[in-house]
């Protein structure tokens, strides 16, 4: 035997029949939240501020990576004599 049943209601009623919580104002305010992350993490795109992000130091920072480099081929030379 199949039995088919349909509802013919708006999410607010099938929430409401069903005895679930109100969740839009909640959901209003998260995805304006959401959205006002989203923009502000937008404005760190562009290119300067992500060099900045990744490169703090500048050039200096660069010139300290290359000497640690320098440094770690040196004593991986010294090692297999």
């Amino acid at each position: 035997m199949k039995i088919n049943v349909d509802i013919d209601c708006t999410p607010q009623e099938a929430r409401t029949f069903l005895g679930l919580p109100e969740v839009e104002r909640m959901q209003e305010a998260v995805m304006k939240e959401l959205q006002a992350k989203m923009l502000e993490n937008i404005a760190n795109l562009d290119p300067e501020n992500m060099m900045k992000t990744w490169l703090p130091a500048g050039i200096q920072g660069l010139d300290q990576m290359q000497k640690m480099f320098w440094a770690q081929f040196a004593k991986g030379d010294g090692e297999k004599k």
